[in-house]
């Protein structure tokens, strides 16, 4: 909420709300805000008791997180309109992209989403519920449990979605969770969690979660909470640097759990050039991809491989160059500028023809920038390198571990290419247009079953 002119930023402290502004933040971009006095000794809980959600049915767990999605889709308590109200003043994201993503929040917690989400990632409800028996070739056996385990979350604030995503994951998995907010999103974890302590005031669930704010990287606060005293696991997501600030506390029983930074691309078939339809509706749906939260996001495509003449190519990157300029649902019409840099390469790269040739300026309405080889920089803010390439086989060589999502069009040209991609490294594969979405519910993400890892995996053998 706000005091006056001042943006006040509470805490959640097991299901309690804690809104006392007495620390002022001032980040070099924005405005400054104020959060209550960080308490480490109650952002831990104590491991000589038993975990608030350890024994409760995920039955029950589902039925308090719908209830929860229910508040959250209606605001019943005016939580998310609170939110986003300050979340406009610091987000570098325009109030309407925000709008879109808060209203798609509550979907995260719809009782068919959530059981899917169990069964594909866990196989079902019965090892995290109790014990479940699993028998062996040799006629001795035993039982498995996906026991909950104590974690602290670095949450990233390049999307909203990433808060509700914690909140879901981290209740199915019965652990006890403390998410450290990001400085570009100090308002939604703590709006989600509010929905959750109406929905269920002192239920397990809610006591089992708290949501905080520290200066990331803040020696004081992480060398004290990033210990297996009081935490399991490191659940990081955000960029490099936050991630090796992380890695520097793992050791013996401190896992990492990253959801480190990633890059994705697009490749497109010859077949796009078989009518003036396909050919528009590629652009569409690359620039669909490439947009994806103003190209903020890990699914965001930057580089699209090609196949065609180099005429060809060239109508597609025109299409393509007009596409990133429309205003989408979680894309502006217009961007702030590429960095200096950027804009100085690509400027260079104007009067090397036929090596390269750019469409559109460095405005933030859209850049394309043709060529036969990757570029050599980083692209950002609505810019685009479309890469010529023989046969879609030859991007094969780009792509490496950190590559997320490859959105591929036409459709059924995945199958040929997902084997060779999936050795080179790449996460998912989707058709073009579908890298912007949360991804399909029970399928990995980034490599691996979150939910998997957020337990620990208890044997007893006969």
């Amino acid at each position: 909420m706000t005091t006056n002119t001042r943006i006040s930023i509470p805490f959640i402290i097991r299901g309690e709300v804690i809104d006392d502004p007495a620390v002022e933040f001032s980040p070099r971009d924005g405005e400054s805000f104020f959060t209550p006095n960080l308490d480490l000794d109650r952002l831990v809980w104590s491991r000589t008791e038993p975990l608030p959600m350890a024994e409760v049915p995920v039955a029950e767990i589902i039925e308090v997180l719908a209830a929860t999605g229910e508040r959250m889709r209606d605001d019943t308590g005016g939580f998310l309109a609170a939110a986003l109200e300050s979340l406009s003043r610091t987000s570098p994201y325009e109030r309407r992209i925000l709008e879109n993503s808060y209203e798609s929040l509550w979907q995260s917690f719809q009782p068919d989403y959530l059981r899917a989400t169990v069964d594909g990632e866990l196989g079902g409800s019965e090892a995290i519920d109790g014990w479940r028996r699993n028998e062996g070739v040799d006629g001795r056996g035993g039982y498995v449990r996906a026991y909950p385990t104590r974690l602290v979350h670095i949450l990233a604030g390049n999307s909203p979605g990433v808060a509700a995503y914690t909140v879901v994951k981290g209740a199915l998995t019965k652990g006890v969770n403390l998410l450290k907010m990001p400085s570009n999103d100090l308002l939604t974890a703590t709006a989600v969690l509010r929905c959750l302590s109406a929905a269920a005031p002192e239920h397990p669930v809610t006591r089992s979660f708290s949501a905080a704010y520290w200066r990331g990287g803040d020696e004081s606060v992480e060398s004290v909470l990033f210990r297996p005293l009081f935490f399991d696991k490191l659940v990081a997501w955000g960029g490099e640097a936050a991630i090796r600030t992380a890695v520097q506390y793992i050791g013996p029983g401190f896992e990492l759990i990253a959801f480190d930074p990633k890059n994705s691309i697009s490749m497109i078939g010859r077949e796009v050039f078989d009518s003036e339809a396909m050919l528009l509706e590629a652009a569409d749906l690359g620039a669909r991809d490439a947009t994806s939260h103003n190209q903020e996001a890990c699914t965001s495509s930057r580089f699209q491989f090609i196949e065609g003449s180099v005429d060809c190519v060239d109508r597609y990157c025109e299409m393509l160059q007009v596409e990133l300029g429309r205003e989408r649902k979680s894309a502006s019409a217009v961007v702030p500028r590429p960095p200096v840099e950027l804009r100085d390469e690509v400027e260079a790269m104007r009067h090397m023809d036929p090596m390269f040739r750019v469409f559109g300026d460095a405005d933030g309405r859209g850049l394309v920038v043709r060529s036969s080889e990757p570029v050599g920089f980083f692209p950002s803010n609505k810019t685009v390198n479309v890469v010529m390439v023989p046969a879609l086989s030859e991007a094969v060589r780009y792509v490496n571990g950190s590559t997320q999502t490859v959105g591929i069009y036409p459709p059924y040209r995945k199958v040929e290419l997902r084997d060779r991609l999936a050795s080179a490294g790449v996460q998912r594969i989707v058709n073009l247009g579908g890298g912007g979405g949360a991804g399909m519910i029970g399928l990995a993400h980034d490599g691996f079953f979150p939910m998997h890892r957020f337990v620990r995996w208890v044997n007893d053998e006969d």
